[in-house]
């Protein structure tokens, strides 16, 4: 089990902002997972994986592709409040699920 968040290479976030954004991505994801999952998930440890895409192309490509699925997913846009405008789609949580679902769908991203 394990869940990624997939984090827009392009758009020149800071550390902090990226790191703020995954968050986003996780918990938005996490929270429509279903119980059991998020229970084995959490009992083998919360794995978490952070990819990349160039940009917003690719990860709309990632997004529509999990939205066939009932893997639990949360498309992150972005207040505006610091660094880039608001309603800018910054990165996609994806999960918790089995590794190999998940993998279908993210298997050739690179990570952060």
């Amino acid at each position: 089990m394990k869940q990624v968040i997939i984090v827009r290479s392009d758009l020149g976030m800071g550390r902090g902002k990226i790191a703020a954004q995954a968050c986003h991505a996780s918990i938005g994801s996490y929270k429509k997972t279903d119980p059991d999952k998020i229970r084995e998930w959490e009992m083998e440890g919360s794995k978490k994986v952070v990819l990349s895409v160039p940009g917003l192309e690719e990860l709309m490509e990632i997004y529509e592709a999990v939205r066939r699925t009932d893997i639990s997913h949360y498309l992150v846009r972005d207040a505006g409040h610091t660094q880039i405008p608001a309603g800018t789609v910054t990165c996609l949580g994806i999960g918790p699920d089995t590794d190999e679902r998940i993998d279908r769908i993210t298997g050739e991203l690179k990570l952060l």
